[in-house]
């Protein structure tokens, strides 16, 4: 059974950083594409920052650019997610997404983890 564990949110003020993480099992971690998305209240579910497995090749919403930094540790299946200077605007539930890559196939999320930014 695929699973993706997200821990790491919390509350936090503006300006704050928070580090979340997302470990995968039961997959072949090397060979997933990883992504995390975010859903803030009202808005649908967006993407945030995507990554191979290896690390070689990140894209990040406009949004992220120079503030989030995503990342990978293929010894602990784990792919993270680096928040700097947070704002009100990055609120949400972040869920972690793994794609297969061809030909294994698959999409997997997580539970979702909370992240609130507020003074």
């Amino acid at each position: 059974q695929v699973q993706l564990v997200e821990s790491g949110g919390g509350l936090v003020q503006p300006g704050g950083s928070l580090r979340l993480s997302c470990v995968v099992s039961g997959f072949r971690f090397t060979v997933l594409t990883l992504s995390w998305y975010r859903q803030s209240p009202g808005k649908e579910r967006e993407l945030v920052a995507t990554t191979t497995a290896s690390g070689g090749t990140t894209t990040y919403a406009d949004s992220a650019k120079g503030r989030f930094t995503i990342s990978t540790d293929t010894s602990k299946n784990t792919v993270y997610l680096q928040m700097n200077n947070l704002g009100a605007e990055d609120t949400g539930v972040y869920y972690c997404n793994g794609k297969g890559d061809w030909p294994y196939g698959g999409d997997f999320w997580g539970q979702g983890t909370q992240v609130t930014v507020t003074s």
